[in-house]
């Protein structure tokens, strides 16, 4: 989980009470470098809204997030590569690791086709560190001075 500034020094659960009747918009892959940060370069592929409260009791390491709607309908096709969740009012909270593997957050299929139903199946918090990523995978684009692959 990465924090934004403005609540980076909130616990866990004042973290969670922000996220009643909010949403965790699951976004493809190339991830801002921070939640602070606009996301410009990844699809939406879904968007789930929290109940209010947005979670029940955790049980061992994984939280039990409370939906209005799980599943939902994927809005788009792609991979979700991360996940932002805001306030009830859109202010970004912070953004979590999403799909297979050691993520935050774990969905019932890999990939997303509009339209289809996508469900959470896992949450948990992860601390920052904790990202299996890459520090050169986030902001992934087409750079100044990195070759492109080239075909033979």
């Amino acid at each position: 989980m990465k924090v934004t500034q403005a609540f980076a020094n909130c616990g866990i659960e004042e973290l969670k009470a922000l996220l009643d009747g909010g949403t965790l918009t699951v976004y493809s892959v190339a991830r801002p470098l921070d939640p602070d940060s606009p996301v410009d370069r990844s699809g939406v592929v879904a968007v789930f809204t929290f109940a209010s409260p947005a979670f029940g009791s955790a049980s061992e390491e994984l939280e039990s997030p409370a939906f209005v709607e799980n599943p939902v309908a994927a809005k788009f096709v792609g991979t979700p590569g991360f996940a932002r969740a805001c306030k009830e009012d859109g202010t970004v909270v912070a953004d979590f690791s999403a799909g297979p593997g050691d993520r935050e957050i774990k969905f019932d299929a890999v990939s997303c086709s509009q339209g289809a139903p996508i469900t959470l199946t896992k949450f948990k918090f992860m601390p920052e560190g904790g990202w299996p990523e890459r520090p050169d995978y986030y902001e992934a684009r087409p750079r100044t001075g990195y070759a492109l692959p080239s075909n033979p």
